[in-house]
């Protein structure tokens, strides 16, 4: 008999803690990210010696491309805080329209790779204040690289970058950053020049 009470009694008290949890309606929470502290943006003028100059972030520290394949005036833009870089070639076609359209058609494949991933691909070209002609490629995403760029005066210079991140973080995570870096990245085109400019 105690034991028909005792089960009687836990069956109640089940029952009156489920109707009590059913009464409230369930918000999910948003989706949250980490805090991300983003530095005032504040430029420097590229020191090294380059066919090429610009301003670039005082955050940021200018590396030699390490990688096998890098020539003399490739370098690396470097977000320590960010583990994010920039990565920037050049090549001199001297005049040559065959290797003009390589250059190019090269560009444009690198940028076609992230496809897979990439929602979308916005091309847009600028003139820049320098009066150099620049098509910029902004990507959606999950790609590695966001934000890619090319410049040339169709003669003689061709200057390529994109914007890649060192981490593994989702894109949608890094979004303040990217838009950050996007804001570098257009400040490095409004002021690059070519060394022969500003001799």
């Amino acid at each position: 008999m105690k034991k028909n009470n005792l089960l009687s009694l836990l069956t109640a008290c089940c029952g009156i803690l489920l109707l009590a949890g059913c009464a409230e309606e369930y918000t999910p929470k948003p989706k949250g990210y980490n805090r991300i502290d983003l530095p005032e943006a504040r430029y420097t003028r590229l020191q090294e010696q380059h066919p090429y100059v610009f301003e670039h972030s005082v955050h940021a520290r200018i590396l030699k491309d390490s990688s096998r394949i890098a020539e003399p005036h490739w370098i690396d833009i470097y977000y320590p805080q960010f583990k994010a870089n920039i990565q920037l070639t050049y090549k001199d076609f001297n005049q040559d329209p065959k290797k003009f359209n390589a250059l190019v058609e090269d560009a444009r494949k690198l940028t076609g790779r992230h496809q897979i991933k990439a929602y979308a691909i916005e091309e847009s070209q600028i003139q820049t204040p320098t009066g150099i002609t620049a098509s910029v490629f902004e990507l959606e995403g999950e790609v590695p690289s966001q934000f890619q760029f090319y410049l040339t005066d169709s003669t003689k210079h061709f200057f390529r970058g994109a914007l890649y991140f060192r981490t593994a973080t989702a894109n949608d995570s890094l979004a303040p950053v990217i838009e950050y870096l996007k804001k570098d990245v257009v400040h490095l085109l409004n002021t690059l020049h070519w060394t022969e400019q500003v001799k």
